[in-house]
């Protein structure tokens, strides 16, 4: 291929940037080697500027400002970014404050908002990942002699909420940046809030290098799971290179317990750190996992990462029961044919669970899913009969879009195509069940909505080498909107059989008569493989047992060759 041997690279990688739709060799220059000096200015954002003016005139004021931030996260990463920035940009007082799931609900609520000002006594109120839909609470806060500036990645319903300063790439033109993390926008107005500080000689300012917290950056990009694109791509590669480079040292209990050794990955971030961090903010309040990020003693650290870790083992359990009961409920009814977007809910339910059970009924029955808690074990007082919904969605439907067809069933709404939020009253819930699936019914019937494994280019076993693995290294990370290259091979054998390994896992070698190559296919121990030729479909890694480095085949798939 003409583009692989003008850029030296292996042709099946040159198929794969032809598959993302690179086909000129400066933007692929780019892609290959994102740089942070390809970052845009930060006042292409809406409102921005303005946001950082207000904050450099609190600092100038000596003025006490409270981030506001979100429990998941983006948003707990998020808070301790614009905290320790504000903090070294010379801000007299910062408080952090966080809103408790199961009290006080999602996003800037009047009455977290009221909790807020009585612990904070803010004049100036900064929210990250959160606030613009908050109308209310904003205007509570005004009336309370209070300023607001929101940051948030949200999607709008209606007009945002009357701030001195909204901050939501959502609201502006500009495509490119309308992918940030909650964590990229609070990135943004740091950037944009040194520019102004430096264009009016602030010493302090001055002195501050936003690369030292590119790492919190990283981690809030990839566990919110947006495209790892654009500028996204740009942030979470250094952000990674400075976690492996000189980790700081509000990483390292948790790393630990995580069990995460050698080069850290978007991999161990989305799932090792991320369920660990959002644990807290799932079963009881996110504080302790903004105490990490924040905390400068070591041993408070290691106690906080073991408490984690702890609540995150304790998640798990409550997660799988919850998933188990909703699979039982929904096969005794599920015909393909007839039922297109599945609402299911139960009383006994944790709230702090939905979502994550939501993702794995959409793995299962490949559908948009909502999955909703009634006054359960952490029903919020005084809300007796109001259930709090979490939904995830497949790539073929736009979720949000799909609950603004519902709006007449439902109390609120919010969120984005893949995932989102609702709530409810008990006495809607039928009817809402079927307009869901009438309206998920219009977009999917009649698309084939089985699970299909796709392929970004076909080599031979022969291909498989050092250069190639080097090369495709360079498409990290590797996330939303740009996953692991999948290779695969056609017409090989399986040479010398197949060991079972582990619980449930295989390994065998895969020959083409020329090549061989060892092979493991995680959990497909009871897959039967049939005899004969075999397309094999595949990720190239890297194994570096006992200290030496050899490349094997990640079995996605196995067919009979045709």
């Amino acid at each position: 291929m003409q583009m692989a041997g003008a850029l030296s690279l292996p042709q099946a990688v040159a198929e794969i940037l032809l598959g993302l739709g690179f086909s000129e060799a400066d933007a692929i220059g780019r892609f290959l080697n994102p740089r942070l000096s390809d970052l845009s200015d930060p006042f292409l954002l809406p409102g921005l500027e303005a946001a950082a003016q207000r904050l450099r005139q609190a600092i100038e004021k000596k003025e006490s400002i409270v981030v506001y931030g979100d429990y998941d996260v983006d948003g707990i990463v998020a808070t301790a970014l614009l905290v320790e920035v504000l903090r070294r940009a010379g801000a007299k007082e910062v408080k952090p404050c966080l809103p408790n799931r199961h009290e006080e609900g999602y996003g800037l609520s009047v009455l977290a908002l009221e909790r807020c000002l009585a612990q904070g006594r803010p004049q100036l109120l900064v929210t990250v990942d959160c606030g613009t839909n908050s109308t209310e609470a904003v205007q509570r806060a005004q009336a309370a002699g209070v300023d607001v500036v929101i940051t948030d990645h949200h999607e709008c319903s209606g007009s945002p909420a009357p701030a001195a300063a909204v901050v939501n790439p959502k609201l502006g033109p500009e495509e490119r940046l309308k992918d940030l993390a909650g964590v990229g926008v609070a990135f943004k107005l740091c950037h944009g809030l040194l520019k102004v500080c430096r264009n009016l000689g602030g010493e302090t300012a001055a002195e501050l290098d936003l690369r030292e917290y590119l790492d919190l950056v990283a981690v809030g990009t990839v566990a919110d799971i947006v495209p790892l694109t654009g500028e996204n791509r740009i942030l979470v590669r250094h952000g990674l290179e400075r976690m492996n480079r000189a980790p700081a040292a509000r990483w390292q209990p948790l790393l630990e317990v995580a069990g995460v050794r050698g080069a850290l990955d978007t991999h161990h971030i989305a799932f090792g750190l991320g369920p660990r961090l959002n644990a807290a903010g799932r079963l009881s309040d996110a504080d302790s996992a903004l105490e990490l990020l924040l905390t400068s003693d070591r041993a408070r650290a290691r106690e906080i990462a073991l408490d984690l870790d702890g609540t995150n083992r304790e998640r798990q359990k409550i997660e799988s029961a919850m998933a188990t009961e909703a699979m039982r409920a929904i096969d005794a009814y599920f015909q393909e044919r007839e039922h297109f977007g599945l609402v299911i809910a139960r009383d006994s339910w944790h709230v702090g669970v939905i979502g994550i059970v939501a993702s794995r009924l959409v793995a299962r029955y490949r559908r948009p899913v909502i999955v909703i808690a009634f006054n359960g074990t952490q029903a919020t007082p005084g809300q007796d009969g109001i259930g709090r919904g979490s939904g995830r969605s497949i790539a073929d439907y736009h979720l949000l879009k799909g609950l603004e067809q519902c709006r007449q069933y439902l109390l609120s709404c919010g969120g984005h195509a893949l995932a989102a939020g609702l709530e409810i009253e008990r006495g809607q819930l039928a009817a809402f069940q079927a307009a869901f699936n009438a309206a998920a019914r219009r977009e999917l019937e009649g698309r084939d909505l089985r699970v299909v494994q796709r392929i970004n280019a076909w080599v031979t076993l022969s291909e498989i080498d050092e250069r190639l693995y080097a090369a495709v290294e360079m498409l990290k990370p590797f996330g939303q909107n740009n996953p692991m290259p999948v290779l695969a091979v056609k017409g090989a054998r399986i040479q010398g059989g197949k060991r079972r390994v582990g619980a449930n896992h295989l390994r065998f070698t895969v020959g083409d008569g020329q090549t061989s190559r060892e092979a493991i296919a995680f959990g497909m121990a009871d897959v039967a493989i049939p005899d004969g030729l075999l397309d094999v479909a595949f990720t190239v890694k890297q194994n570096n047992f006992s200290g030496n480095a050899t490349l094997e085949l990640n079995v996605q798939a196995i067919r009979e060759s045709e």
